[in-house]
């Protein structure tokens, strides 16, 4: 498994965590605003920074469709 679908996978579980949400959900929401493959390219950003950001990132981009940076 590459480090950047481990990251993917630790992403997916805490955001779902934050949400207060299944993983399964989540997933399901980042397909239908595809947004899946943008949040899994963006490996080089989010694991720099603290998890926080890019949870703030993603809402940024569910809500607008716009990134955050």
């Amino acid at each position: 498994m590459t480090k950047e679908m481990e990251f993917f996978i630790y992403l997916l579980e805490y955001y779902a965590n934050y949400k207060d949400m299944l993983t399964g959900e989540v997933l399901k929401s980042w397909d239908d605003h595809q947004l899946t493959q943008r949040i899994y390219d963006n490996y080089w950003s989010y694991h720099t920074e603290a998890i926080e950001n890019a949870f703030k990132d993603i809402d940024s981009m569910l809500a607008t469709g716009k990134s955050a940076w």
